[in-house]
C-alpha cells in the first residue's frame, strides 16, 4: 500500500512540476520572440505581423527538442528514487 501511495503522490508532484516548467519555458520563449521582433522590426510592420511572428515561433517551439526534454521530468526522478530504494535495501 505504501508503494501505491508513493507512486500516486509522486506522479501528482511530477505533474505539477512538469506543468510549472512547461509554462515557464513557454513564457521565456515567447518573451525572447517578442524581444527579437522589437529589436529588428521590418519596415511597415503591424501588430498583426508581430503576432504572426510570435505564433510561428511558438509553433516551432512546440515541435522542438526542448519540449520533449521537459518530459524527462517523468523519467529521471523515478529512476533516481528506484535506484536509491534498490541500494538501500
Amino acid at each position: 500500500m505504501q508503494f501505491v501511495r508513493l507512486v500516486v503522490f509522486g506522479f501528482l508532484i511530477l505533474s505539477v512540476l512538469y506543468l510549472c516548467i512547461t509554462l515557464y519555458s513557454r513564457s521565456i520563449r515567447r518573451e525572447k520572440l517578442e524581444d527579437e521582433w522589437d529589436e529588428n522590426p521590418p519596415e511597415g510592420a503591424t501588430p498583426d505581423m508581430r503576432a504572426t511572428f510570435v505564433k510561428d515561433g511558438m509553433t516551432k517551439y512546440e515541435s522542438g527538442l526542448r519540449k520533449k526534454l521537459i518530459l524527462l521530468v517523468y523519467v529521471i526522478p523515478p529512476i533516481v528514487v528506484g535506484t536509491i530504494i534498490y541500494f538501500i535495501n
